[in-house]
């Protein structure tokens, strides 16, 4: 997949058939006023997102490293701001 093609919204509205068809090979990026608010990307493209943010990680898939980096790891101090969350 090449890069993302910026568009304005209103030349997105003018030709959105094009950028439809685009959007099938790229991400299309629709702007507005000059900052980027939308990415129109595949139906195929997202459900390969989709299915990576759901990827499920068995210990046997960490290397003995990682899991000792794991059982030693600790929040950091800013992370006590959200103990009372625990007593809901």
């Amino acid at each position: 997949m090449t890069g993302p093609m910026k568009v304005s919204a209103a030349e997105f509205q003018r030709q959105s058939g094009r950028y439809f068809d685009l959007a099938l090979t790229q991400p299309v990026v629709i702007t507005r006023n000059g900052r980027e608010r939308t990415v129109m990307i595949s139906t195929e493209e997202y459900q390969r997102l989709k299915r990576r943010d759901r990827e499920v990680l068995r210990a046997e898939d960490f290397t003995e490293t990682e899991l000792d980096s794991i059982a030693v790891s600790a929040p950091p101090p800013a992370a006590d701001a959200f103990d009372d969350e625990l007593d809901r």
